[in-house]
């Protein structure tokens, strides 16, 4: 089972990601299972305030947890200092992966202790690239996916869907990520970011 680490503050473009690429993928891997999970079962206020229900609280995650997928957006700045969610990563025996700022978690929790990492880079005007401040904390490259040690990380935003693709051909095989992203018309865009910004 996909358990999808959710969080006030949390991008809606992350929430998509991830479970729109899941939801079409259980079309043709029915006993796929995937569900969120947040600090407490319930409501998960997304930035700009979209909201949606986390199923499993981190005290009492599913049992057949198996993929744990923490997702990025604004919020990612508080949950850092969240002592329960930071242990619970640490003692998960799910496989980890991170898109878009969720590596900012991974990181204070250090998981990526020792590991090659990317995150989020482009920012709006003011901003500080989340890449440059993982780079201060960890070795950091600039690429759509990375994985070192069966840990994935991903870059900002859209690239989050390249992750979830890459994970799933990590758990369900190359036919089905490939199958799954023909029917969402993203192979080209697939084609075109492995080639710009290159799997690490």
């Amino acid at each position: 089972m996909y358990g999808i680490l959710l969080y006030d503050g949390v991008e809606p473009i992350d929430v998509g990601a991830t479970f729109g690429v899941l939801s079409m993928a259980k079309r043709i891997v029915p006993d796929l299972a995937f569900t969120g999970i947040a600090r407490q079962p319930g409501e998960v206020v997304c930035a700009s305030g979209m909201r949606v229900i986390a199923e499993y609280g981190i005290d009492a995650p599913p049992d057949a947890l198996s993929e744990l997928i923490v997702t990025g957006g604004p919020g990612w700045v508080d949950v850092v200092n969240d002592t329960a969610t930071l242990a619970f990563l640490r003692t998960t025996t799910a496989r980890l992966s991170a898109i878009c700022t969720g590596a900012m978690i991974l990181e204070a929790a250090g998981i990526l202790d020792g590991k090659r990492a990317t995150t989020k880079r482009q920012i709006f005007p003011g901003e500080t690239s989340p890449l440059d401040i993982l780079a201060s904390r960890s070795q950091t490259e600039t690429a759509a996916i990375v994985d070192d040690q069966g840990v994935v990380t991903s870059g900002g935003v859209t690239l989050g869907i390249d992750a979830m693709f890459y994970c799933l051909a990590r758990s369900h095989g190359q036919a089905v990520a490939d199958e799954v992203a023909r029917v969402m018309e993203y192979s080209r865009a697939l084609e075109a970011n492995k080639s710009a910004l290159g799997y690490a």
